[in-house]
């Protein structure tokens, strides 16, 4: 295992661990849309290490975009305004869309997501996400199809996930101490 990064608690996931979630995910995903035209759509910046390793995953034909919305800004809260930072490239009409997240907590950023990216008539669309993030007495505003793990209502740094954009290249998860973001 990777030295720990010294601004981290503890390492929630390994990087061996990650990997077999995103084995089972791939099989998963290539299994529900085998014949499919299947776009995976990653939320810049936390789900391109997902993204990455995930399509890679996947033994079925597909297509890539990437989109950009912000909402926390360098808080360690949502702001709950979402501004759309990068559209798509690709035409999605028709299409069956797979929106790769790195995390789900409250759901109100990708709520708005998948509000703007069904106006535009994909054949389906679905979300996949690594991290299901537990807040207690708390329904995420929207179900992913796909979930790779869920982890505590605490703030988690690695594989792709930041903290005011550091720490994405940790290849592990884990918990950024208190101190670090308060």
């Amino acid at each position: 295992m990777s030295t720990v990064h010294p601004d981290v608690e503890t390492v929630l996931f390994s990087e061996e661990e990650i990997a077999a979630i995103v084995q089972r995910l791939g099989d998963q995903i290539t299994q529900d849309y085998q014949g499919k035209d299947l776009v995976l759509i990653a939320v810049l910046r936390g789900a391109v290490v997902f993204m990455g390793d995930l399509m890679r995953a996947i033994k079925t034909p597909l297509s890539i975009d990437f989109m950009a919305v912000s909402s926390y800004g360098d808080k360690a809260k949502s702001s709950g305004i979402v501004r759309i930072v990068k559209d798509l490239d690709m035409d999605i009409k028709g299409r069956d869309v797979l929106i790769v997240e790195d995390i789900l907590d409250s759901g109100l950023t990708l709520k708005y997501l998948m509000k703007n990216l069904s106006s535009r008539h994909p054949a389906s669309l679905e979300v996949a996400t690594f991290l299901w993030k537990d807040i207690e007495g708390k329904q995420a505003a929207i179900d992913p199809k796909y979930v790779g793990t869920h982890c505590p209502d605490a703030f988690v740094v690695g594989y792709g996930l930041d903290f005011a954009e550091r720490y994405r290249n940790l290849p592990y998860v884990g918990i950024l101490k208190p101190e670090v973001y308060s």
